[in-house]
C-alpha cells in the first residue's frame, strides 16, 4: 500500500550500488572474475567469519548471528592484508589529518567538532540531490577520477575490512556503521579496524551499540571517503560477507556507481 502511494505521488530516490569483483578466489586460483553488487555493505574479517559461522547453524533462525558473533569475538581474529583506496581530494577533509597528529585531550574536542558537522541522509536529502559536475552525459552513474585523486595504501593486520554503501541502520547499531553516509552520494565509507586488544575492540563495539556514540574515534580505526577501493589477502582463505551472502575472494575491488538504482520511497527518516 505504502509502495504504491509513493508511486501516485511520483515520489523516488536513487540509490548507490557497489560493484564487487573478485580477481581470485584464491591465491593460485585462474579462475575468471566474478562479479556481485552490494546495496548496503561488504565486510570481511569479523564480518565474513561471522556469515561463515552462522551458516552452521541455521536452524537457530536470526538469533544465530548473536550466538556467531559472540563466538568470532571471542576468537579475536586479525588477518593480513592489503587495502587500496582512491582518496578524493574534496573529500580528504572528512578523513582530517587532525586525527593523526593531535593528542588525547584534542582529539576527543576534535571528534566532538566532527560529530556536529555531520549531516544524515533524510528526505529530500540535498547531498544526495547534487549531481556530480564531472559525471558522464552518457552514463550517470559513472563518475571519472579527478586530477586531484590519488591512490593509497594501507598494509597490516586487520579485525576486519568494512565497506558501508549506506549508513547501515539497525537494532544493533541505531546510527549504523557510519552515521552520515548517504543513499545517493556517489561514495563507499572504507573502515579498517586495524589489529588491537581485545578490550580495545569491545569499546568500539560498545559505541557502535550506542545512540550518537562514536566508534570510529579510534587510533585503531581508520575511516576513508572513497569511491573505489582493491583489496589483496595475505593469507590462505579470505571469506566476505556481501549484503548477507558468502563470498570467497583474495584479490577484489570494488566501485561505487552513482545513483544506480531508482526505488519508489520519500527517503529515510528523522
Amino acid at each position: 500500500m505504502t509502495s504504491a502511494l509513493q508511486i501516485i505521488l511520483g515520489k523516488a530516490v536513487c540509490l548507490d550500488i557497489a560493484q564487487v569483483v573478485r580477481w581470485k578466489k584464491t591465491s593460485t586460483s585462474k579462475d575468471e572474475p566474478c562479479v556481485r553488487y552490494a546495496a548496503s555493505f561488504a565486510g570481511y574479517g569479523f564480518y565474513g567469519d561471522v556469515i561463515t559461522e552462522s551458516e552452521k547453524y541455521r536452524w537457530m533462525g536470526p538469533k544465530r548471528y548473536d550466538y556467531a558473533g559472540t563466538k568470532v569475538f571471542l576468537r579475536h581474529r586479525s588477518y593480513e592484508a592489503e587495502v587500496a583506496y582512491l582518496e578524493v581530494e574534496s573529500e580528504k577533509k572528512n578523513i582530517g589529518p587532525e586525527k593523526e597528529s593531535t593528542g588525547s585531550w584534542t582529539k576527543g574536542l576534535w571528534s566532538l567538532l566532527k560529530k556536529s558537522e555531520r549531516v544524515a541522509c533524510r528526505a529530500n536529502c540535498n547531498i544526495c540531490k547534487t549531481k556530480a559536475g564531472h559525471t558522464s552525459a552518457k552514463c550517470p552513474c559513472l563518475q571519472p577520477y579527478s586530477k586531484d585523486s590519488r591512490w593509497l595504501k594501507s598494509k597490516g593486520r586487520f579485525i576486519s575490512v568494512g565497506a558501508a554503501v549506506i549508513s547501515c541502520r539497525n537494532e544493533k547499531a541505531p546510527d549504523g556503521l557510519v552515521a552520515d553516509a548517504h543513499l545517493s552520494d556517489g561514495f563507499l565509507h572504507l573502515i579498517l579496524i586495524k589489529e588491537c586488544p581485545h578490550a580495545c575492540y569491545l569499546c568500539h563495539l560498545l559505541q557502535l551499540a550506542k545512540k550518537d556514540g562514536n566508534p570510529l574515534d579510534f587510533e585503531f580505526v581508520e575511516h576513508h571517503k572513497t569511491p573505489a577501493f582493491t583489496f589483496t589477502s595475505f593469507g590462505k582463505e579470505s571469506i566476505w560477507n556481501v549484503d548477507g551472502e558468502l563470498f570467497q575472494a583474495h584479490q577484489l575491488s570494488a566501485q561505487v556507481f552513482r545513483g544506480l538504482i531508482n526505488l519508489f520511497a520519500s527517503g529515510p527518516e528523522a
